[in-house]
């Protein structure tokens, strides 16, 4: 027995430091600095494993696409590991990254487009190098450039075979309408077939700037030797116009109605989607952090939302979530249920979230749980270097690194009637988009309409009697 406790404790994740210290104990893992060019360095050190994680975080992806670069953002990311002028000859990049014992990878997301390697420790300064000539001397070869656009038109592709993705992206287009572009990472075909070396360069010119970008370095490293090593080889990156002064984003429209759509697919259950305009960081720094511990709260298995929706069997599953956006986040209801139930299943959800306005929906144990997971989440992700990098990159794209030094601080300060305050403020009665993906047959025998989705969660108001009505004296009692 005494051996079985002790392996246990062995194998248990880290404690996290005590809710509301969060941000001191960042403060000791997170070294930062600012170079003349004004690019941001991060230094974190980790001597677990003899590696090292380099990672650039561009402030590019999604939400700088108007409709006629809508994709690029992720195309520019395909051509980032290509040939450049350190590197001229297409296999060169791939040849060098197996010298250094490098894994390399990228990706795009609505408000970032990230690029990192992880390699040997002593291979840090080479790693830089590699990393500085991409960012700073790209070929754009039409040949690379046309071979990349038949790999994201392959991935579209692939993408658009899965009904469930097409029921996205049709609900991203009412949720988002005009400016749906900005909050599609993927893209649109057609802008990405035409795509030529121009534009690529045209991104580059604008968004790969030092005073637009971040550097990580993450693991075995000695964080003066790093910060010394970021500013000779980063430091010539020549500074430029902030982008977001030259080419500004413009705000998202707000919904001004609610909307039903449903989407017919050869599916069993039907899927459901209930889409708002969260808060933004920008905006609404606040509400965010409510935002995600009201999805916490109703998320978990054994909360009330969860015992009266999904225990009751009118669900099969129902899940709240806020994604964190400097430019309006989405809140996102989603769920699966037999199509039969589905009215019914319907109606429940609308009435169990006018339930959490109410005194006493949620209780301190469950509040105080909710904050002890995400703090102990948070003290978790720092064990991988890598892992620990890409949060560090998400957090400075959305909303800046003060923010995310501070988020489970300010979560734990959240009380109900902050909760409350949030479901008034973004949910309840407020414009949406309500969309079901369900079969042709179901849809037809149950004769539901977009119309019918669009009035979900519209409060009927009482019926008020007419003046004739009113004016009727009533019947003598025991009449008939």
């Amino acid at each position: 027995m005494v051996l079985a406790v002790t392996l246990a404790a062995l194998l248990a994740p880290p404690l996290a430091p005590p809710l509301a210290a969060q941000r001191a104990d960042l403060q000791k893992v997170i070294r930062r600095q600012v170079l003349a060019n004004g690019l941001e360095v991060v230094v974190v050190e980790n001597h677990g494993v003899p590696l090292a994680t380099l990672e650039v975080v561009v402030r590019n992806g999604a939400f700088t696409q108007s409709p006629e670069f809508a994709g690029l953002a992720h195309l520019y990311e395909h051509m980032f590991f290509k040939a450049n002028a350190r590197y001229p000859e297409p296999e060169q990049t791939i040849e060098r990254a197996s010298q250094m014992g490098a894994v390399f990878n990228a990706s795009t997301r609505e408000e970032l487009v990230n690029y990192y390697l992880t390699l040997p420790s002593d291979s840090m300064a080479a790693g830089l190098e590699f990393l500085a000539a991409a960012l700073l001397s790209p070929k754009f070869l039409p040949g690379e450039l046309s071979g990349e656009r038949e790999v994201v038109i392959g991935e579209y592709d692939q993408n658009e075979s899965s009904p469930y993705f097409r029921f996205d992206q049709e609900m991203g287009r009412r949720l988002w309408t005009t400016q749906f572009s900005r909050k599609n990472t993927i893209g649109d075909r057609d802008v990405i077939r035409a795509t030529t070396p121009e534009k690529m360069r045209a991104i580059k010119d604008l968004y790969y700037l030092p005073n637009n970008s971040l550097l990580i370095i993450a693991g075995d490293v000695n964080p003066e030797a790093a910060f010394a090593l970021a500013a000779r080889i980063l430091g010539p990156w020549k500074r430029g116009v902030d982008p977001f002064v030259a080419a500004p984003v413009p705000p998202i429209p707000p919904l001004t109605s609610s909307l039903g759509y449903i989407r017919e697919e050869s599916v069993t259950l039907a899927t459901v989607q209930i889409q708002w305009h969260g808060p933004s960081v920008r905006k609404d720094e606040t509400a965010t952090f409510v935002a995600d511990v009201f999805s916490d709260l109703l998320n978990a298995p054994a909360s009330r939302f969860q015992k009266k929706l999904v225990d009751s069997g009118l669900w099969e599953g129902v899940v709240v979530n806020y994604y964190t956006l400097n430019n309006v986040g989405p809140i996102t209801i989603s769920g699966q249920a037999d199509p039969q139930k589905l009215r019914v299943a319907l109606k429940a959800l609308d009435t169990e979230l006018r339930e959490v306005v109410k005194p006493g929906y949620f209780n301190v144990e469950e509040l105080n749980a909710a904050k002890a997971q995400r703090a102990v989440s948070s003290a978790f992700e720092r064990e991988r270097s890598s892992e620990f990098s890409h949060t560090i990159g998400f957090w400075w794209s959305v909303s800046g690194l003060e923010y995310y030094m501070k988020y489970v601080d300010e979560m734990a300060r959240q009380a109900p009637a902050q909760l409350q305050d949030y479901a008034r403020k973004y949910i309840l009665d407020k414009p949406h988009v309500t969309g079901v993906l369900l079969s042709p047959e179901a849809r037809a025998q149950l004769k539901l309409t977009e119309e019918e989705l669009a009035r979900w969660g519209v409060p009927v108001a009482p019926a008020v009697p007419s003046p004739a009505a009113a004016r009727k004296r009533p019947a003598p009692r025991g009449s008939r």
